[in-house]
This record gives structure tokens, C-alpha cells and sequence, in this order.
């Protein structure tokens, strides 16, 4: 745990969205692929220097087990970042290749996948590609409309008038874990209402879908929070419990002391494994499934508090050897500072050590200024979820003060919207399928902790607590992330969207000190309802007027705000 600023970065306006489509007949060998396999490559929005395109290979046949496809850029544009594919790049030359997390080959036999790049001068879209070693034939498909009258009537639904966002569910990311929040790792637990109030889905409730908790290295300590997680267990919905250690027990390290660092003794590493599977039965045991179980909180910090010290190597070698030792959850590795890929890329390029673990995390301070705020590319290639487990940020305070009781605080706001939200969406863009803040109790927090000199009741909701549920709540366990398109109209604003449970969730952030009202939002299909929920300086989750046609929202979104549009399908 640290205080750390964060400094904001320029919001880059996008530009007119601009739309490319090439679709090309590819001619297979024998037994390879199904006739009439067909590429779809189209450029769904375009900015100034850059560019999001999506490509979908179609009847490509289920006798195909894997595929690469591969064509030329003729204006020198370049790939930065990808998604569902293993991409690369040579000079002009672009190849995609599918991984493993894609799975099988669908019946249907149907793949895609996306990437964002950059250009200068002009971005045409390929006409020709390669499939498999096989060059395409055929031709660019005319994108302009049909001449001739349509015999069915459209399956488009009702237009209101040209949407500033559009959501497109065919283009698909990571599936969201949750988002969350730390017990008290050293003091008491919460209290029923605590934990009611921070995983509950009623008003005034904030919708946490994690909880982290500590490990401890005595395990006469680990009866304390048994029952806030059962109530959190019992009481939220699908609810994942992340169990940290800081330490292990003093004699086993080289310092021989629980605090400032010191590395586990190679000979103890049984031990430890053991001791970590003690806890996960233990708690097993109570009635709380320990879903998430870390092998180390910051491995690369050393402070007078409870740690321990690991190299990457080190990691991978225990996790290689030892993780199958703990039973009923799943290892994480590292929870390095920064998500410093260090100390997770060895137990990754590692197959045996890969397989004992189920999920990468890491904490945001000084992520984003190293440059990793953004997707990890080698857990992706290998299907390993990644969690944002820790960030504290109270800087506003100045030291401390009284602001954080007082709701209407542009400073505690100001922080709020500009530093916590603003990672929260980048966090959901870079493809992380969770966040968790520091604890979910403190006067900075979510709820308040009752201390006077800071001016919170104890058990209450706080303004950041607020604000954060607006992805919590509404954004689900399981809920997939899917594409959007915005007009220049909405450029201002910060957009993800969300589909699960016959859903489609957007969560908007306008940190602009502008409205922007009359938005107008696309589903993909026609809509039974929808419902605008918005946090601010002045609402806390506030219910907002919502005028619905077919499958079009119209809703203001406020200055200086965050909220979350649920379609109903």
C-alpha cells in the first residue's frame, strides 16, 4: 500500500468515423476448409493517426483446426495492439494467426478478431489476403447499397436519428471477473452491515464483486474475517474471494522476521505450499471458498510491515514445482508493484509452472507511467485472466483532512473522476478482467471508517463508493466487453460497453466540463427498455431520464460525471 498521483492524461478527440469494408471468396485445398470461405476485414472507426479494425473469417470449416491469415498494407499503416490473435508485423506485411485462448474452431465456422493501428496520409482497407498459405481469389465486394429493392422487410430496428454511440456485440474482448475491494489486512473485519452495504445489489448498496483478503502468516489469525466472508459470500451475487499472503512465517525466511522483506529459504518452499493449502481448507471449511489464492503481495517491495522479497525466477520455480499442492482455488502470480512483467513472463514462457496458475495480477503503482497500462500480450497468448488487485490514492487530502465526509467536495471529486474512474477505464480497454481498489473501508474510500478527524460515519456510503459502483453494479461477473463507435458528438466522452445476462451495459465517464446532451445510443438490436444511472459531484447513482425507440436510448450525460446505461434485450 502506497499514496501515489497519478497525473492525467490528454483525452485525444476522435475524428469522423470512417468505414472500410473488403470481403474476399478464398480458394482452399481439399479437406482444409469449407467452399466459399470468405475474409471481412472493415475499419469501424477511425481518428486522427489511428484506427480500430476488426476482421472476420467466415465459413472457414471445422475440419480446420488452426489458421493464419495474412496480407499487405499499401499505405504503410502499422499495428499497435491486438486482440484474439497472435498479430505481426513486417514492413508492409501483416500476419494473424489464432491462440489458443480462441479455443476450437466453431461449428460454424466463424473466427474473428481486432487490433487498433496507426496511419499517415490514407488508410485504405486490403483487398487480397492469404489464408492458411492459400492465396484469396475473387475481388472487393461493392459496399454501396443495392440498387434493387429488398424482398424482406429490414431486421434493422427503429432509427431515432444517427447514434453518437453505437455498439457493436459482434466484436467481442475479455470476459469481466469483477470488481472489488480489501478488508482491512491488519485490523478488524467488517461488520455484516459493512460487507452487506459494499457487495449488495440494493439502493445505497454498491455491488463489489471481490474481496480481497489477507493471508496470514499465523494461522491462529485466520478466524477473523471467516465470518465477513461468508456474509459476502452469502449476501452479494457470485461474489470471489482473492486471499494475499504479505509473508510467510519468520522462521522460514532469511531474515527470519515477518517484516522488511527477506526471501523464503529454498528448503521451506514444501512448507509454504503446504501452508497456503492449510488456509485454503481451512477457510474451505467455514463455508467460504477461497476462489483466487496469490503466492505473493508485491514481491518487489520490501517495507517494515509485513513482505517478502521473490525474484521472477523464484516464483516460477515454486509455482512449477509446488502449486499443485494447494487444492480448491487458483494460484496468482505476482502482484508485482507495477505489474512488472518480470516477475510474471518466467512462470508464463514456463509450461508446467503456466498450467499451475490460473491468474496474473498486478498492482497500479506507477503502471500506467512504466508503460503497462495496457493489454499483456503473453497472458492473452496463453488465456491467463488479468486482475488489477491493489491501488490506493488519497493525495487530495493533502496530508489530511475533513473533505471526505463532505460529499460535495471538489477535490475528493476532482480526484475521484480524474485519477480512480479514468484507470478504471483504462484498466476495461487494456483488456484486464478485473480491478480492485485498496480497502473498501476508509475515509478515502468507499465506505466510511468513522474517523472524526477525517469527517466519515462509520458503515456510510462515500462519494468514491458511488462511483465505483457504476461499473461494480452494473457490470457483472461473466459480462463480456464488446465494441462501440462513437460520433464526434461524443468524443468527450470515455466509453465501455458490456453483455451478459441479456444486457448490454455501457458505463460513460465525461470528464469534460461540458454536457453532452441528447446522446443518442445504438444497441445492437431492438431494446425493451433501458435505465441511466449517474454519479457526480451532486448525485450519488442517481436514476436520470431515458427516452427509448426501438433500439436507441436518448440521455443527457452531466459535466463532470460518471454513469451506466442498461439496455434490456
Amino acid at each position: 500500500m502506497r499514496r501515489r498521483r497519478v497525473t492525467d492524461t490528454a483525452l485525444v478527440s476522435a475524428g469522423a468515423v470512417l468505414l472500410a469494408t473488403a470481403a474476399v471468396a478464398v480458394a482452399m485445398p481439399a479437406g482444409a476448409a469449407a467452399a466459399g470461405c470468405r475474409v471481412n476485414y472493415s475499419v469501424s472507426s477511425q481518428w486522427q493517426g489511428g484506427f480500430g479494425a476488426s476482421v472476420t473469417i467466415t465459413n472457414l470449416g471445422d475440419a480446420v483446426t488452426s489458421w493464419t491469415l495474412a496480407w499487405n498494407y499499401s499505405a504503410g499503416q502499422t499495428v499497435t495492439q491486438a486482440w484474439n490473435t497472435t498479430l505481426t508485423q513486417s514492413g508492409t506485411a501483416v500476419t494473424a494467426k489464432n491462440v489458443s485462448y480462441n479455443g476450437a474452431i466453431p461449428t460454424n465456422g466463424t473466427v474473428s478478431f481486432g487490433f487498433n493501428g496507426s496511419w499517415t496520409g490514407s488508410n485504405p482497407a486490403p483487398t487480397t489476403f492469404v489464408l492458411n498459405g492459400v492465396s484469396c481469389t475473387g475481388g472487393t465486394e461493392p459496399t454501396d447499397p443495392p440498387t434493387d429493392p429488398p424482398t424482406d422487410p429490414p431486421t434493422d430496428p427503429p432509427s431515432t436519428g444517427p447514434a453518437d454511440i453505437t455498439v457493436n456485440s459482434a466484436t467481442k474482448y475479455q470476459t469481466v471477473d469483477g470488481f472489488g475491494a480489501a478488508q482491512s489486512i491488519w485490523g478488524s473485519a467488517w461488520s455484516t452491515t459493512d460487507t452487506q452495504t459494499l457487495v449488495g445489489m440494493g439502493a445505497n448498496q454498491l455491488g463489489l464483486s471481490i474481496v480481497r483478503t489477507g493471508l496470514s502468516p499465523e494461522s491462529s489469525e485466520w478466524a477473523t474475517h471467516v465470518n465477513s466472508l461468508k456474509t459476502a459470500k452469502s449476501y452479494g451475487s457470485n461474489v470471489k474471494i482473492l486471499a494475499s499472503p504479505w509473508t510467510a512465517p519468520a522462521a522460514w525466511k532469511t531474515n527470519n522476521s515477518r517484516v522488511n522483506g527477506g526471501k523464503l529459504k529454498t528448503d521451506y518452499y514444501d512448507d509454504y505450499a503446504n501452508h497456503l493449502n492449510s488456509y485454503v481448507q481451512y477457510m474451505r471449511g467455514q463455508g467460504v471458498p477461497i476462489d483466487v489464492t496469490s503466492v505473493q503481495n508485491e514481491p518487489d517491495w520490501h517495507p517494515n510491515y509485513d513482505s517478502m522479497d521473490w525474484s521472477g525466477t523464484e516464483l516460477r520455480t515454486f509455482v512449477r514445482d509446488q502449486g499443485t499442492k494447494v487444492q480448491n482455488s487458483k494460484l496468482m502470480v505476482a502482484e508485482a508493484v507495477n505489474l512488472n512483467y518480470n516477475f510474471t513472463d518466467p512462470t508464463l514462457n514456463d509450461s508446467t509452472a503456466r498450467n499451475n496458475i490460473g491468474y496474473i495480477g498486478g498492482h497500479l503503482y506507477g503502471t500506467e507511467e512504466s508503460g503497462r497500462l495496457r493489454p499483456y500480450s503473453l497472458a492473452q497468448q496463453y488465456n491467463k485472466p488479468v486482475w488489477m488487485t491493489e491501488w490506493n490514492l488519497h493525495a487530495a487530502d493533502g496530508g489530511g483532512s475533513n473533505i471526505w465526509g463532505n460529499p460535495a467536495n471538489a477535490a475528493v471529486w476532482n480526484e475521484t473522476l480524474d485519477d480512480i474512474m479514468r484507470t478504471v477505464h483504462k484498466s476495461m480497454e487494456a483488456n484486464w478482467n478485473a480491478y480492485i481498489w485498496w480497502y473498501g473501508k476508509r475515509y478515502y474510500s468507499f465506505i466510511g471508517d468513522g474517523e472524526s478527524a477525517f469527517g466519515t460515519v462509520a458503515g456510510a456510503p462515500l462519494k468514491r463508493g458511488y462511483a465505483f459502483s457504476q461499473y461494480a453494479k452494473y457490470v457483472r461477473p461473466g459480462y463480456q466487453r464488446v465494441a462501440l463507435t462513437k460520433s464526434s458528438k461524443a468524443s468527450p466522452l470515455e466509453v465501455t460497453a458490456y453483455q451478459g445476462d441479456g444486457k448490454i451495459t455501457l458505463v460513460i465517464l465525461n470528464r469534460s466540463n461540458s454536457a453532452v446532451n441528447n446522446a443518442v445510443i445504438q444497441a445492437p438490436q431492438n431494446v425493451s427498455g433501458a435505465e441511466h444511472y449517474l454519479t457526480s459531484q451532486n448525485a450519488n447513482a442517481a436514476s436520470q431520464p431515458t427516452s427509448v425507440n426501438g433500439g436507441q436510448a436518448t440521455i443527457n450525460v452531466g459535466a463532470r460525471s460518471i454513469s451506466t446505461l442498461v439496455f434490456t434485450l
